[in-house]
C-alpha cells in the first residue's frame, strides 16, 4: 500500500480507540494509585484489628465544673461544647448533645476518637472521659468513612468512581488484544464466579 494511500476507516477507528483506552487506563491508574493501596491496606487492617494494635485504646478522665447560671434555662449549646472542647483539648465534632431537666450529655467523635461528657444540671458538676485510638484505629475508621464527615465522603465517593473506571477500561483494553483476549476473559469470568462462590460458600 502507497504511503499516501488512506487506512480503511475501520482499522483508524480501532487503533485510536485503543490508544484512548490505554492512555486512560494508565493516568487513571497513576491517579488512584495512593487511594487503591490505601483501601487494600486498611482491608487488611479492617480484617484483622489485632495484628497491627487497631484494637488498642488509650482512656483519660477528667472532671470540670460549670456555675449553675449556665446550666439554667434554655442552654447555649455551641457556647457548652466551645467551652468544653477548649478547657479539655477534645477534638472532632458534636455528635450529640442530649438536654434532659436534670443532665446533659455531650459526645465528640472524629475517626478513631470519641469523647462523652456528663453535666449535672443541678451541681453543675461534669466528667470527661475520652478514648482514643491509635493510627491504624484511625484509617480503618477513614476507609468505613465513619465519623469523618461529608468532604471525606466526597473523597470515598470519588475513590470508588476511580476504581471503577480503572476496571472497565482494563477490561476494555483487553479487549483490543487479540491473543490475550480469550484467555483473558476467561481469567475474568473465573475470578467472579470465584467471589460469588466465596460469597455463598462463607457468608452465614
Amino acid at each position: 500500500m502507497r504511503s499516501d494511500e488512506k487506512k480503511p476507516r475501520g482499522r483508524n477507528w480501532y487503533a485510536t480507540s485503543a490508544k484512548w483506552t490505554r492512555w486512560l487506563h494508565t493516568y487513571l491508574s497513576m491517579i488512584s494509585f495512593a487511594t487503591l493501596l490505601f483501601f487494600a491496606v486498611t482491608g487488611l487492617t479492617l480484617n484483622h484489628p489485632t495484628w497491627l494494635g487497631a484494637d488498642q485504646t488509650v482512656i483519660r478522665d477528667e472532671e470540670g465544673a460549670f456555675t449553675t447560671e449556665e446550666l439554667t434555662g434554655e442552654l447555649d449549646k455551641l457556647a457548652i461544647a466551645e467551652n468544653l472542647r477548649e478547657r479539655h483539648k477534645l477534638k472532632g465534632k458534636v455528635a450529640e448533645f442530649e438536654v434532659s431537666d436534670f443532665d446533659c450529655m455531650v459526645t465528640y467523635k472524629s475517626p478513631g476518637y470519641v469523647a462523652d461528657v456528663f453535666i449535672d444540671r443541678e451541681s453543675g458538676k461534669y466528667t470527661v472521659s475520652e478514648t482514643t485510638s491509635g493510627v491504624i484505629a484511625v484509617l480503618n475508621d477513614l476507609h468505613k468513612g465513619r465519623d469523618s464527615g461529608a468532604k471525606w465522603s466526597w473523597v470515598i465517593d470519588i475513590s470508588a468512581i476511580l476504581l471503577v473506571l480503572v476496571s472497565v477500561t482494563g477490561l476494555v483494553l483487553l479487549l483490543f488484544l487479540k491473543r490475550q483476549r480469550m484467555p483473558g476473559l476467561l481469567v475474568t469470568v473465573v475470578g467472579t464466579v470465584l467471589l460469588v462462590l466465596a460469597w455463598l460458600w462463607g457468608v452465614p
